[in-house]
């Protein structure tokens, strides 16, 4: 078992169910009037935006967690071979791009991009076989 890549699988879990938990109760709770999917957008938003916020927030962290499975499943042994392509790179690289982009985006205010951060460096050296 590649201990690193089932790392960063379980971090990728973790940074994603956070993001989902605090996604709804600092941001969506406001803007919901009793349905599951929130429709208020005040003044600035229409609800056709709101929806689509909120299912693109949500499909964020889809997305983590079908990078970790991906990651769970190259930290097999029998996976060895896939760890040896360019898959892992190619993973680690796309949670690298999204901590900088967090990074800049909120000027490093958002803890999020240490989390992805340290998914990328964990992927990296668990791609190294």
């Amino acid at each position: 078992m590649n201990g690193f890549l089932l790392a960063a699988s379980a971090l990728a879990a973790v940074v994603g169910l956070v993001h989902t938990m605090l996604g709804e109760r600092l941001i969506f709770r406001r803007l919901r009037k009793g349905g599951v999917v929130p429709t208020f957008g005040g003044e600035l938003l229409a609800e056709r935006h709101v929806r689509i916020l909120w299912a693109t927030w949500h499909l964020a962290t889809l997305f983590g967690w079908s990078i970790a499975g991906l990651f769970w499943w190259l930290a097999l042994p029998t996976s060895r071979p896939v760890v040896q392509s360019p898959a892992p790179w190619i993973l680690a690289a796309a949670m690298f791009g999204a901590s900088v982009l967090v990074l800049v985006a909120t000027r490093a205010r958002h803890p999020g991009w240490v989390g992805l951060l340290l998914v990328a460096l964990l992927a990296a050296m668990g791609s190294r076989g």
